[in-house]
This record gives structure tokens, C-alpha cells and sequence, in this order.
């Protein structure tokens, strides 16, 4: 007897997800370097006082941060900004919305004619009320 087997061969119906997973595993790692060092700011030791917090429903201040060194930094980016290129910076990001508030963050270890320098800078860019921020104070109840 002389028969003829027939292979038939039908389509796969599987999909290789290793590739994906792969993909997915590189990006978390991207995501979990990258994401620590755009939230985080310069370090700054804050003086402590009591005062009151901003509203939440008031939009993001551009904060200008003295550090113990007493360079100049712009909101959240860490490189050290000449005082001419920051002056720049506020005014255009001040004509584009002239109502947010302007902070200065300044650590509590620097010579505080620096500070005193920062907002005069910031005066001379056309802010016309600079705040300085501070760390809020737990009051000790007796």
C-alpha cells in the first residue's frame, strides 16, 4: 500500500513577545534614571521661618536659587547660569505670563550679600515683587 501523507501546516497563531518585553525593560530603565534627575532641584539649605505657603491654585513661581557657592540657578536646572543669561531668561519667561511669581531660594550658608545680589538682578530684569522662600517651621507645643 502505497499512500501519500499530506502535511499540512497551518499558520501560527503565537506571537514572540520577548522582543517587546525587551523593548519595555530598556525604556523602564530609561525612565527610572531619567525621572530622579528632572524632578530634583539644586540643594539648597533653606533658612527656617514662620510663614505662610503659597496657594495651590497659583501657577509654578520661577525660583531662583543661590547655593552655598552663590551661583545662580534657574528653577530646577542644575549648571550654574552667569547672571547676565539669567536676567534674560526671567524677562522672557516673565513676558510670556508677567503674572507668576518670582522666588529666591537662597541657602541658608551664603553670604547673604549674594541673595541681596540675586534680587537686585532680578529687579533690574523687571520683576517687580521678588519673594524669598524659606523652610517652614514646626512650632513646639508646651
Amino acid at each position: 500500500m502505497n499512500k501519500k501523507f499530506r502535511v499540512t501546516r497551518r499558520p501560527m497563531a503565537d506571537i514572540n513577545i520577548v522582543p517587546y518585553v525587551d523593548v519595555m525593560l530598556v525604556l523602564l530603565v530609561i525612565f527610572m534614571v531619567t525621572v530622579p534627575v528632572l524632578t530634583q532641584g539644586v540643594h539648597v539649605e533653606l533658612p527656617q521661618a514662620k510663614a505662610e505657603a503659597l496657594p495651590h491654585d497659583q501657577k509654578p513661581p520661577i525660583v531662583v536659587s543661590v547655593d552655598a557657592k552663590g551661583s545662580l540657578f534657574l528653577d530646577t536646572v542644575k549648571i550654574p547660569m552667569e547672571a547676565s543669561d539669567l536676567a534674560v531668561k526671567v524677562r522672557a519667561a516673565l513676558k510670556l505670563d508677567p503674572t507668576r511669581a518670582v522666588l529666591v531660594k537662597g541657602d541658608k550658608n551664603v553670604d547673604y550679600g549674594r541673595v541681596l545680589g540675586a534680587m537686585v538682578l532680578l529687579k533690574q530684569a523687571g520683576v517687580a515683587k521678588v519673594g524669598l522662600m524659606t523652610q517652614h517651621t514646626e512650632e513646639k507645643k508646651s
